[in-house]
């Protein structure tokens, strides 16, 4: 029984190394977004400059009335968007193809989104989160700084 002791130790100590190293590393490799943190946040909100009024309006544009099913179809939803770009030469390569290109990718992540994920205010920034990301993969030329939802009705049917 001696002899085996330190075996059982050994084996013990290496079964609970591997356990924790699983525990911490599956999260970080299953390829979860993790929450951003507020200096996360803060380096984000430092991207965009702070415009004036009139210069706001210049890089701003807005999609309305959009209305679609949800993932559950038994959920509609009915929202206005607005979206602000880097300058006003991406404003208007925008403009150009918000209804050609645009629309479509916000029906399609639409179609992809539980009404859950859209009953919280965090739920709703991730939405204009992946939002914002997946509509700069479209974008010819400029940048998508942020798209806010503007005007929000979820409703059952």
């Amino acid at each position: 029984m001696k002899k085996m002791l330190p075996w059982l130790i050994t084996i013990l100590l290496a079964i609970t190394l591997i356990a924790g190293a699983a525990f911490v590393l599956i999260p970080a490799l299953s390829g979860k977004k993790s929450e951003a943190t507020p200096n996360a946040q803060a380096a984000q909100a430092e991207q965009l400059p702070r415009l004036s009024a009139d210069e706001l309006v210049e890089v701003s544009s807005e999609i309305t009335g959009i209305k679609t099913n949800l993932a559950d179809a038994d959920y509609i939803v009915q929202m206005n968007l607005s979206f602000q770009l880097n300058d006003a030469k991406a404003k208007e390569s925008f403009e150009k193809i918000k209804d050609i290109s645009i629309k479509p990718i916000v029906i399609q992540l639409l179609a992809d989104t539980k009404p859950d994920e859209l009953r919280t205010a965090k739920g709703r920034d991730q939405f204009s989160d992946k939002l914002t990301d997946l509509i700069n993969k479209s974008l010819p030329e400029g940048h998508l700084g942020n798209a806010k939802i503007t005007d929000f009705l979820l409703a059952s049917i």
